[in-house]
């Protein structure tokens, strides 16, 4: 993980990134798309005006270095800015962006972070939503970008729109290491796509992040991991046909289209149809869609109301008020009584 504070520096990494395309594919000459980690081009800008001298415009001169490598190299690859400048900038913070970059030096995916790693992570939530993209010989891949994946919906999101692989670039801490190892395999398992982690290593004077990338096969089970060390690599085949038949001819483990085809051996067997139940039988699924607030009302219900905490004060969050926190500590004296 880089600590960086000045666009001379950043670019001066870029290089290196550039060298380490090249010195891959040199060494991997079957490879087809190298991925690297979340913040591994500008790192963390702990200072905010950095973090706004040193956002970047897509495409502009980091994009058009990667490209160049990509097409130097033949290989196609995903990138990470930390941040994107916003359409208003300077006035609004940055994105967290990747971009997913082909052989040809050509920008052919976007994405914005949709979740950032709230409290501590400033980015400007992400306005582009999940996509889908024909990738290295034609692979249908989408991106997201660490905190992201510790939702299931949009690795389900990703899946359901035609995904294969999703790539999930991160800047990941101790000491999270176990439970992020098991989210990237089970959620693999769970949506039948190929998972490719890029994590950050090393201690940039704030965290120790602790590598562990890995690229896992559809059915949840570990291709290639890396250790703790920095700069390393794995390399591991993926089979086009493999998942497409695998989705197209799994049973009890084909969970897209069991979601569905909910329960379609018993309705088949009560002569309702050969489909399933279609509906969605989730109530905060279905409230979130129809209305939003109610959502955020449900998850208020069972968390709290205020983006702030009293017991511990988060720079740039504010506090919540004195009526917030004795309503707050009224309902926590109240379950405690229902407790007893």
């Amino acid at each position: 993980m880089p600590r960086l504070h000045t666009n001379e520096e950043v670019m001066e990494n870029a290089q290196k990134i550039c060298e380490i395309v090249k010195g891959t594919k040199m060494g991997l000459p079957g490879m087809d798309l190298i991925v690297f980690p979340e913040y591994s081009t500008m790192g963390i800008m702990y200072d905010r005006q950095e973090m706004f001298d040193t956002a970047s415009k897509i495409p502009g001169p980091l994009t058009d270095l990667f490209g160049k490598a990509c097409k130097e190299a033949g290989v196609w690859g995903v990138f990470s800015l930390t941040g994107e400048q916003h359409e208003d900038h300077p006035n609004k913070n940055p994105y967290n962006t990747l971009v997913l970059i082909n052989d040809e030096g050509e920008i052919v995916q976007k994405y914005r972070k949709l979740l950032p790693w709230t409290p501590i992570e400033g980015w400007t939530p992400g306005n582009l939503g999940t996509s889908v993209v024909d990738g290295p010989k034609g692979m249908k891949t989408s991106m997201i970008i660490c905190d992201d994946g510790n939702y299931p919906e949009i690795w389900r999101d990703c899946a359901m729109r035609g995904a294969e692989l999703v790539v999930r670039p991160q800047g990941y801490m101790y000491p999270a290491k176990e439970q992020q190892v098991l989210v990237s395999k089970t959620m693999a398992w769970c949506n039948q796509v190929y998972v490719a982690v890029a994590n950050a290593s090393g201690f940039d004077g704030v965290y120790t992040y602790f590598g562990h990338s890995a690229i896992i096969g559809s059915d949840g089970r570990t291709l290639g991991e890396c250790g703790t060390e920095d700069n390393g690599i794995q390399y591991a085949q993926l089979s086009l046909s493999g998942i497409r038949d695998a989705r197209a001819n799994d049973q009890s483990q084909n969970q897209l289209f069991k979601l569905t085809h909910r329960g379609y051996t018993g309705v088949y067997a009560n002569g309702d149809g050969e489909k399933g139940v279609a509906e969605c039988p989730f109530e905060f699924y279905n409230t979130w869609v129809t209305n939003p607030l109610e959502a955020q009302r449900m998850a208020e219900k069972v968390t709290r109301k205020t983006i702030g905490v009293k017991c511990c004060p988060v720079a740039g969050i504010p506090p919540p008020s004195e009526e917030e926190t004795q309503e707050e500590d009224l309902a926590e004296l109240t379950h405690e009584l229902n407790l007893q």
